[in-house]
């Protein structure tokens, strides 16, 4: 079959039932990615006759004869101005919109955009800056010497991302790769009786089957954090029992994905099936079925017993007491539901042994360190022996803090000794990837006649699945800073993380943290009505400030957690100033429905407790640049780009000279990972104290060469370190003189700072329907010195899109028996670009004394107040409160139809 990419003719053979998305990546074009392979996120859209088209959706052999056109065959213009619009973070999705954009030759049309961009999903950045690049709006700024710290600069990545040179998990070619597949499990618990895999081992292409029987006995989690006891050790690679529905039963490793796929319909299972319970309530009565009954003490379960893997029951004062002779109680049960990170990338590992017999994972993981030291564990190798690194990961938002695949690759790749590659699908992710902790709290308060706090009382039950990665992490910070914001002297907290026969929960932006503010937060919305005043102005009675302790239920609680900067107060002012002024409103109320406005806080610490670490260097290169090394990984965080601006400000240079060496346990020092927002106010101050000791050591070595000249004198000046100095003494000189010249620097993430959001919604709800329209959306963040406020603002807008997406569309749904029925994307609504409204970031004006330069960390932390103050400004439009995430129009609609 002949075609044309990219202007050159291509002669090729497809194979039956190929795609044009895998027949293209398998003549080099890695850049059409697969987000889902049925038509529904556009990271494969490729121009087909100058019509985009998403190439997973058309047979290959339908593009005989007719001209195919990647990301990497445009124009280069409408790509530099998604460079110029920072309209990117992962990048993941930025190949197939920039195509799809060149495609419809879009123009200054945000509302036409929404509309023609429907079918091309972005996680990451909630489409302000994609729409942004559309219009030809520029968000991004020239580097100056010394100067790029506080400014928007260029990302390195860049260019290479909006035309699809960047290179993900994937796209690096490997010989002789065999591939994994994985038979999961039909019952949601059952005990494998016996595996026959005689016919799959004789099918064409198969290298090996593997079983329980070839499974190392080590326990472990799948939930990585920088001590391994954090979690309980309950998972094996291969397990003969099975826990929940899609577990791992068998693998099969095969010369191909196809004849793999073949083989392991031929795997002959059978099966005890066992009791199951999939709600939580149930799974802690007596009598039920046991998830982890046969687990010891080792395993560091609260108690199998009665399924629960984690508890905390304390109380701070008389709660009891207080709540009997406060003037004003209020009450209520929320529910949240299970979210799926939906990260376009799929989860995916590609492992081989080096020359010297080591394990090498290239993989899609958030935390290449403790990944190694986990695979090491587990097999009982030298962690010397191991080497993890990723290439840019697409998205991750916790979904990549977990142990999901680079197990299993690890086994093949150790059984077989071959190139082994494994790669999850949209359903896999869908269905056996662990979701955001679905979880039931009740709230109670007191508060006297004025509406100062007199009690707090919450009840968490968290529904952790049939594994406890992160439930007790999830369950013991959810619980933290949602109570610690509030001064309150009686405070009890009774909260349990529960194992059920369902697909695990794991980590998820917000850590927990989501879940309990929108019981708290709605409830706080209850108290402001009962008593009669502002929603501001009850917070602003009862916030913690300056000089406070942070406190949950333990009067003599001593922490490494303080404020070391305070913007609450600035943030709750500038919410509500900007909400209050109407004339900012820029989307007409619809016909026919109640307009009702909330609000709602957030408090989150700026670094996960019990230690996060990082070892960085920065080295002065021969030709007069700098190499700065950290083992953080970038994934939409927008880390690499900060950690440039870092080295650039200490060093007097610009973005451009830094070269970043990272995410690799060969190449770079230990770094706990990218997780709890740490790649700035831990990874970025070791980097930044890496490049101030540098410098030290720079100016000495030219003090020394000034000191003996060359044949032509020269002068040094100390603010001029640029490698083509007119004057002083030039960079590369040093490097001659002192080769090898490096700082050091590291971190031991503590103490701990605290970070505030604000967020505001005005809306407007249709009683008919349910629909509901934002009409204003306001976030204020107390984020520190802003280091790069185009990448923050996307940050924010991005976080708030998630959040809203959760609020009122997302939802795992399962059956009764533990099954889940929404496996696509089609049928899992992750918002598009029409469904977000444009988030207006406000800054407050604050600088931390912890973080470098006065920054705070602002990834996770935009995300936790937007439900709540989308359910109270839904509240104050209905007259009637939600209590249950998704707020999805058909609960809206028996709220007002009883």
């Amino acid at each position: 079959m002949r075609l044309e990419v990219n202007g050159s003719a291509v002669e090729v053979e497809p194979a039956p039932g190929q795609v044009l998305r895998t027949l293209l990546r398998e003549q080099g074009h890695v850049e059409v990615k697969k987000g889902c392979d049925s038509g529904d996120c556009g990271a494969c859209t490729v121009l087909l006759d100058g019509r985009p088209t998403h190439s997973c959706l058309v047979p290959a052999y339908r593009a005989a004869d007719r001209a195919v056109t990647t990301v990497s065959g445009l124009d280069p213009e409408v790509g530099e101005a998604f460079v110029d619009a920072a309209a990117f973070q992962c990048g993941f999705c930025t190949a197939g919109l920039v195509t799809t954009v060149a495609g419809l030759h879009l123009h200054d049309d945000d509302e036409e955009t929404a509309r023609l961009l429907k079918g091309n999903l972005c996680r990451c950045t909630g489409y302000r800056s994609i729409c942004d690049a559309v219009a030809r709006r520029r968000n991004t700024v020239d580097p100056v010497a010394g100067q790029d710290a506080g400014r928007s600069v260029r990302s390195p990545a860049a260019r290479r991302i909006v035309t699809g040179r960047e290179p993900f998990t994937l796209d690096v070619a490997t010989t002789a790769l065999a591939h994994l597949v994985v038979l999961g499990s039909p019952h949601a618990h059952a005990r494998i009786v016996s595996i026959d895999a005689t016919d799959a081992l004789a099918a064409p292409g198969v290298l090996a089957v593997l079983t329980h029987e070839d499974s190392p006995a080590t326990l472990f989690s799948t939930a990585r954090h920088e001590s391994r006891l954090d979690d309980p050790d309950d998972t094996r690679v291969l397990d003969p029992v099975l826990r929940f529905r899609g577990q791992r039963v068998a693998v099969v490793v095969a010369e191909s994905v196809r004849e793999a796929e073949r083989a392991r319909t031929l795997l002959r299972v059978e099966y005890e099936v066992l009791p199951a319970v999939v709600e939580p309530e149930a799974a802690r009565a007596p009598g039920a079925p046991l998830v982890h009954g046969d687990k010891g003490p080792e395993a560091r379960i609260s108690e199998p017993g009665r399924n629960v893997v984690a508890q905390l029951h304390a109380e701070m004062g008389s709660v009891g007491a207080a709540l009997a002779s406060s003037a004003h109680r209020v009450s209520g049960t929320y529910r949240t539901s299970r979210v799926s990170h939906a990260a376009l990338e799929t989860h995916a590992t590609r492992g081989w042994l080096d020359q010297d017999g080591r394990l090498v994972l290239r993989t899609s993981t958030q935390v290449p360190y403790l990944v190694r030291d986990e695979i090491a564990h587990i097999f009982g190798l030298d962690p010397a022996t191991v080497r993890v690194f990723t290439g840019r990961v697409g998205g991750g938002f916790g979904g990549k803090q977990e142990l999901l695949t680079e197990d299993v690759v690890a086994l093949a790749v150790l059984r077989t000794g071959r190139a082994v590659q494994y790669e999850m699908t949209r359903a896999d992710e869908f269905t056996i990837t662990p979701t955001r902790h679905p979880v039931r709290v009740e709230v109670e308060l007191g508060a006297d006649a004025d509406g100062v706090l007199t009690a707090m009382r919450i009840d968490v039950l968290n529904n952790t699945g049939a594994y406890g990665n992160h439930g007790p992490g999830v369950m013991f910070h959810g619980v933290s800073e949602s109570m610690a914001v509030y001064r309150c002297p009686n405070k009890r907290v009774d909260a349990e993380s529960v194992y059920t026969h369902t697909l695990p929960s794991g980590a998820f932006r917000g850590y927990g943290l989501g879940q309990i503010i929108f019981a708290i937060e709605s409830a706080m919305d209850d108290l402001a009505r009962s008593v009669g005043i502002d929603p501001f102005d009850l917070r602003r009675r009862n916030v913690v400030v300056p000089g406070d302790r942070l406190l949950v239920v333990d009067a003599e609680e001593k922490g490494d957690l303080d404020m070391h900067s305070y913007g609450l107060d600035q943030c709750l002012d500038l919410v509500q100033t900007t909400l209050a002024d109407r004339s900012l409103d820029a989307v007409p109320v619809p016909a026919g429905t109640r307009v009702g406005s909330g609000m709602a806080i957030a408090m989150i610490a700026t670094i996960a407790p019990r230690g996060h670490f990082a070892e960085a260097s920065v080295r002065l290169l021969d030709d007069g640049r700098y190499q700065a090394s950290v083992g953080t990984t970038e994934f939409g965080n927008g880390t690499t780009t900060v950690h440039g601006q870092l080295v650039a400000q200490a060093l007097g240079t610009t973005v451009d000279r830094i070269v970043i060496a990272q995410s690799d346990t060969d190449v770079t020092g230990y770094d706990t990972g990218a997780f709890g927002s740490a790649g700035v106010v831990v990874a970025g101050l070791a980097l930044h104290r890496a490049a101030l000791q540098l410098r030290t050591k720079i100016l000495s070595a030219a003090a020394a060469l000034r000191d003996h000249p060359s044949d032509e004198p020269r002068t040094w000046d100390v603010e001029d370190l640029t490698p083509d100095a007119a004057s002083g003494v030039p960079l590369t000189e040093i490097a001659r003189a002192a080769p090898g010249l490096t700082g050091q620097g590291t971190h031991d993430g503590t103490p701990r700072s605290v970070a505030f959001n604000v967020h505001g919604f005005r809306v407007a709800v249709d009683t008919a329907t349910g629909e509901v329209t934002v009409l204003r959306s306001i976030q204020a963040v107390d984020a520190g010195t802003v280091l790069h406020p185009e990448q923050l603002r996307g940050q924010v807008e991005g976080g708030t899109g998630q959040a809203i997406g959760s609020a009122l569309y997302e939802e795992v749904r399962l059956d009764d028996e533990g099954r889940v029925t929404t496996a696509s994307f089609r049928s899992y609504h992750v918002p598009q670009m029409i469904d977000l409204p444009r988030t207006e970031v406000l800054f407050a004006q604050t600088s931390d004394g912890l973080g470098p330069l006065g920054a705070k960390s602002m990834s996770e932390a935009p995300y936790n107040p937007v439900a709540p103050a989308l359910a109270n400004a839904i509240r104050d439009a209905l007259g009637t409160r939600p209590h249950e995430l998704p707020m999805s129009a058909d609960r809206l609609w028996r709220l007002t139809h009883p």
